[in-house]
């Protein structure tokens, strides 16, 4: 099983090593530490997906700031944001910006446990996303135009007949591309072909 990312993010000393030290006792897990957000940023594009403890204030770039160059990066990170005792305003404003969630230092050992467990989930459910949209994506772009073109008038819910007509084909034509973009697809059905479509972007989702 690779090792899982925790990254901790916070110019606080004793409140990283504490950290350090509590994360430690769970197995599997490839701790990093960084005494600044701006430390934390400047390796950013090097480092892998992971977790992240994230203080919410410190020196240079804050918190938030960490936040909102992590929310252009796509969903490669799951931020934990920790804040002073009773400073929910910019808690809140942190959940805003992305975070998964919050904790108030000194933060409770099981309730960090739980939390770190709980964002490294969310990463595993988040890349698995982001591979069935890419899978779909490429299966998508496989296809050559007329096989596309077939494939969009089958998701308005047309018949062969009515492709066939719309694209100046004969309906025998279209029959063997909707064969060809069905292998293409790697599906045996319709459904299939249109679950595929969906994740792949090409029919929009309702607003």
């Amino acid at each position: 099983m690779n090792a899982r990312n925790l990254f901790i993010v916070d110019d606080d000393d004793v409140v990283r090593a504490s950290l350090q030290s509590l994360m430690s006792v769970r197995s599997g897990l490839s701790i990093r530490s960084f005494r600044s957000g701006d430390a934390f940023l400047a390796e950013l594009p090097m480092l892998d997906p992971g977790c992240i403890l994230l203080d919410l204030h410190m020196p240079g770039a804050s918190g938030l700031d960490v936040l909102k160059t992590l929310a252009r990066q796509g969903e490669k990170h799951v931020a934990i944001i920790l804040t002073g005792q009773g400073d929910v305003i910019r808690a809140v404003q942190a959940m805003k910006a992305g975070a998964s969630d919050f904790l108030e230092k000194p933060c409770d050992h099981l309730s960090l446990l739980a939390a770190v467990d709980h964002a490294f989930e969310q990463l595993r459910q988040s890349t698995a996303e982001n591979d069935r949209i890419r899978a779909a994506q490429d299966k998508l772009a496989s296809l050559s135009s007329r096989e596309l073109d077939v494939l969009k008038g089958l998701i308005d819910g047309r018949s062969n007949k009515i492709i066939a007509y719309d694209l100046d084909i004969s309906p025998r034509t279209v029959e063997i591309y909707r064969a060809k973009l069905m292998e293409k697809l790697g599906v045996k059905s319709l459904s299939e072909a249109l679950r595929i479509a969906f994740a792949g972007g090409l029919i929009p989702n309702p607003d």
